[in-house]
């Protein structure tokens, strides 16, 4: 079963949000979180949902859909849904699947979906045996690290820094969504700020765990059971 894709709906006329709402019931795959005119409730939404996509109107009375989109860049992806075609060129600068322009027709609609879809395809691990990378972004590229290659995850607050055999990446992603595109069959989380690959595991030593590399990493308190469960 394909996972759904989580969705937030933004436009400042209530005629908008209300079409595009109603087209994105028309997708099993879309799940709307919120559809809406008001920005600052949508960044509570961002603040604690998991967020795939986001339509964007560009003119918005609060702040532009530009505006909101320097804010999250690196960490969201966009439609934008405009009646404005001027303001394209700027747009693309940011992670923006695609580009709608008003009056919006379904078919139009479904188009930019399934590009998402084949996006997400592209760039996420895949579900299938046998993969063995990821993509993440970080400076507006995208970098496709080997599996194999991960030492260990870093999270520095709304960062996290993927140390590999022959680099630091450092990435805006939260560790929830990282842990959640890593086979659990790999890696294990063991503290809020630690992600690592099981069989990089040279000793576990009381409260922290020694890797190949030499790196000793402490085991956080919520995390010692999931650790103690797994060696079982």
């Amino acid at each position: 079963m394909n996972k759904k894709i989580n969705c937030i709906i933004l436009d400042d006329e209530p005629f908008a949000v209300k079409l595009i709402a109603d087209y994105a019931s028309k997708i099993s795959r879309l799940n709307v979180l919120y559809a809406d005119s008001d920005v600052f409730k949508a960044i509570e939404v961002l603040n604690t949902e998991s967020v795939d996509l986001i339509f964007i109107d560009i003119q918005m009375p609060q702040l532009t859909g530009i505006e909101l989109m320097q804010m999250f860049n690196q960490k969201y992806n966009f439609i934008i849904t405009s009646a404005y075609p001027q303001y394209a060129l700027e747009a693309f600068q940011f992670h923006v699947i695609d580009y709608l322009l008003k009056p919006i027709t379904f078919n139009r609609f479904y188009q930019s979906v399934e590009k998402f879809i084949r996006w997400q395809e592209t760039f996420q691990i895949s579900e299938k045996a046998g993969d063995d990378y990821l993509f993440v972004k970080a400076d507006r590229k995208h970098y496709k690290i080997a599996l194999n290659d991960i030492l260990y995850i870093e999270g520095l607050r709304d960062y996290i820094r993927i140390h590999t055999n022959d680099e630091k990446i450092m990435a805006l992603e939260n560790m929830k969504d990282i842990l959640e595109k890593l086979p659990s069959n790999q890696f294990i989380r063991i503290h809020r700020s630690y992600i690592i690959p099981k069989d990089k595991i040279k000793v576990i030593d009381g409260n922290q765990i020694v890797m190949k590399s030499g790196n000793a990493l402490p085991i956080g308190e919520t995390y010692r059971k999931l650790v103690s469960e797994w060696l079982m």
